[in-house]
């Protein structure tokens, strides 16, 4: 089973892909996981993302590709993935849909998780301090937020086309999402 989470920063994705994953055994991949993990075990990888990270620049998605290629490859990755905010983009969703049926597989749901944008801003006020992100303004969050929608619209399309959106009401406690993911995924 290979299952998508998407939603903006703040939606809760992180904490639903590593419950969703350890309740039904899949191996979670964040991009972001991947590339501090890469730069810090200082693989080749890692040394070529560094590179574009120490000069403020996105790694480039074909970086990122060749490190979720990895993890589709290892032995945690045999019964599916749960990619946590990724794809953003519609090449990019292409391109795992190329990666998953070289492996004759499929993206078997998207998750889009919606979150009232107030309660997005207040999450991302609340959690500033602990994340040692003092620069965090509500202009900021609703940047971000905007940037995030504008991105993802084409691709929410695309898979609702495919038809394996489903829509997941995330403003709850984690446990009422949690049963909402679990419902969406059919275990």
């Amino acid at each position: 089973m290979n299952v998508i989470l998407l939603g903006p920063p703040g939606c809760g994705k992180t904490t639903q892909a590593e419950i969703l994953a350890r309740r039904v055994g899949l191996l979670t991949i964040a991009t972001g996981d991947l590339l501090s993990n890469a730069v810090r075990g200082e693989t080749e990888l890692g040394r070529e993302a560094k590179g574009f990270m120490d000069r403020k620049e996105m790694v480039p998605d074909e970086l990122i590709f060749r490190l979720i290629k990895q993890q589709l490859g290892s032995p945690e990755a045999a019964q599916g993935v749960v990619l946590d905010g990724f794809p953003r983009t519609n090449p990019q969703a292409q391109t795992v849909d190329r990666m998953l049926a070289a492996r004759e597989e499929r993206v078997n749901s998207v998750l889009l998780f919606d979150v009232p944008e107030e309660e997005l801003v207040r999450r991302q006020l609340a959690s500033a301090p602990a994340e040692e992100r003092s620069d965090e303004t509500i202009q900021t969050i609703k940047h971000r937020v905007d940037a995030y929608r504008k991105s993802t619209a084409p691709l929410i399309l695309h898979y609702r086309e495919l038809g394996v959106l489903a829509i997941v009401a995330a403003a709850g406690t984690v446990e009422e999402v949690a049963e909402g993911v679990k419902k969406e995924v059919g275990e």
